[in-house]
């Protein structure tokens, strides 16, 4: 599946199920692995697990495949490998824990705002 299709596809049906902080980071610079990370918080185990699953679904209703599936026995942080997308389905505190974002990003620019948008948000 071409990527912007496979991107499209994904943030659909994250928002399909309400996912909250829709992320997309382009990591094609970073690493030869993937070519996305797409980054999304659920506001419960439950919800978690069903955005997973709902991934899933269509990627594979609109002709693409999944690799794996990671984390949906206790639904805090699933992650769905799609080959050139990995897709981070995390409850917001284990978001703000691990703090991929920044972990993902390619430039100290994108990294400083990350940090003043994190800080702010503290306030």
């Amino acid at each position: 599946m071409e990527l912007r299709k496979l991107q499209k596809t994904v943030v659909d049906a994250l928002e399909d199920i309400k996912a909250q902080d829709i992320e997309v980071i382009n990591v094609t610079q970073l690493t030869s692995l993937f070519d996305r990370v797409i980054i999304a918080s659920g506001t419960s185990n439950r919800q978690t697990r069903a955005l997973a699953s709902h991934v899933q679904e269509k990627v594979r209703a609109a002709g693409g495949s999944v690799l794996s599936v990671e984390g949906e026995e206790t639904g805090e942080w699933v992650l769905v490998d799609l080959g050139d997308i990995v897709v981070h389905l995390m409850q917001p505190a284990v978001r703000t824990y691990y703090n991929l974002e920044e972990l993902w990003s390619s430039t100290p620019a994108r990294r400083r705002k990350l940090i003043a948008d994190q800080e702010a948000a503290r306030d």
